[in-house]
């Protein structure tokens, strides 16, 4: 599937960070962002979604330490124009969401988008209902409605409560930011989050919720790779298939 074509309601400058500096813990001794999905790193998939939507200027991709070769050496391979930089991450996510916005162009890029690199299963119609969405507040995020009961539990594991599952949304990425906005609220939150969304919440600024989709699932244990590499051939994605011959395929 392509991405939608610009329109004159559309930012003239859209940058996306691409997160992928964590430690897949949860995946035992494999290096999800490089685990063989399709014939490519499961990085390549989600890099070439945003590579080819014409509503993105510039790409950063934010890697581990040990990643970082092989990140630079795949973006040169795949030639991908729009990545501008393959930067190493932090200690924390949002220490790595912060020196990517440090590589982006100056004063080019007016909105942010925030995805995972562990998504590769992204649609870009998901990134045209987030832009719709950050018009309202100028923060938005990804987002679907929770198909399980959650319980609020306590440390030794009673059940305290039951929240309303309709209030209840699991959030995605991508996240969509107003550049001035996204740069405040990461100058200005001290405190560890999860997402970027949390770090605007803390300036007590609204931020928007748009949904997002089911298929869109974070690789976080083996088992998702399985449901990933369905959920990818079921997308035909145009420009997503892997190269014959090309040396970053793998059976």
């Amino acid at each position: 599937m392509s991405c939608p074509d610009t329109e004159e309601s559309r930012p003239a400058h859209l940058g996306t960070i691409i997160v992928a500096a964590g430690e897949s813990r949860r995946m035992g001794n494999v290096d999800k962002i490089f685990v063989p999905l399709i014939g490519l790193p499961l990085i390549a998939h989600t890099v070439e979604a945003f590579e080819s939507c014409p509503l993105v200027s510039d790409i950063v991709l934010v890697l581990s330490p040990d990643n970082l070769d092989r990140g630079q050496a795949l973006a040169e391979d795949r030639g991908w124009s729009k990545v501008v930089s393959v930067c190493q991450g932090g200690e924390r996510r949002q220490d790595s969401v912060r020196l990517g916005l440090e590589r982006l162009p100056d004063g080019k890029n007016h909105w942010i988008v925030i995805h995972d690199g562990a998504r590769p299963c992204f649609d870009p119609d998901i990134l045209e209902r987030g832009l719709d969405a950050a018009q309202e507040t100028g923060a938005a995020v990804a987002a679907v409605p929770s198909k399980d009961t959650i319980k609020i539990i306590s440390s030794s594991h009673l059940v305290e409560s039951t929240p309303p599952r309709d209030t209840l949304w699991m959030v995605q990425t991508p996240q969509v930011f107003r550049y001035d906005l996204l740069l405040q609220a990461h100058r200005t939150c001290e405190k560890t989050v999860t997402d970027d969304a949390s770090m605007v919440e803390s300036l007590g600024h609204k931020v928007k919720v748009f949904m997002g989709s089911y298929s869109n699932i974070k690789v976080t244990t083996p088992e998702d790779l399985a449901v990933a590499e369905i959920f990818l051939r079921a997308m035909d994605h145009a420009g997503r298939q892997p190269d014959e011959g090309n040396r970053w395929r793998q059976e």
